[in-house]
């Protein structure tokens, strides 16, 4: 069952992550952004994301730490979507068969 801390979370990360599409489109709309700009804005909904959930994996849990090494190495040779699909998988099946 989800509480309200968890639905407030997930909204807000959710907010914050669409303020930053919004904002630096209305900053930057009428200028002329170099390929590396560009690219730089495009990671910044996925860092936000990742600066909230990063603190999980600082544990000594296997699960966790191998579900984060898995997901490294598909984060290296794959795009964002399966890459988080993976980890997700990685983490729920070794959580279940580990124990985490």
């Amino acid at each position: 069952m989800l509480n309200t801390t968890t639905v407030l979370i997930i909204v807000l990360m959710a907010v914050s992550t669409y303020l930053t599409r919004v904002l630096g489109y209305l900053l930057l709309r009428k200028r002329t952004l170099s390929p590396r700009l560009q690219a730089v804005l495009d990671n910044v909904p996925g860092c936000v994301l990742l600066a909230v959930i990063a603190p999980a994996f600082v544990a000594a849990q296997p699960a966790k730490l191998l579900a984060l090494g898995i997901t490294l190495l598909a984060a290296c040779r794959l795009p964002l979507l399966p890459t988080v699909a993976i980890g997700i998988a990685a983490s729920g099946v070794l959580g279940h068969l580990l124990g985490a």
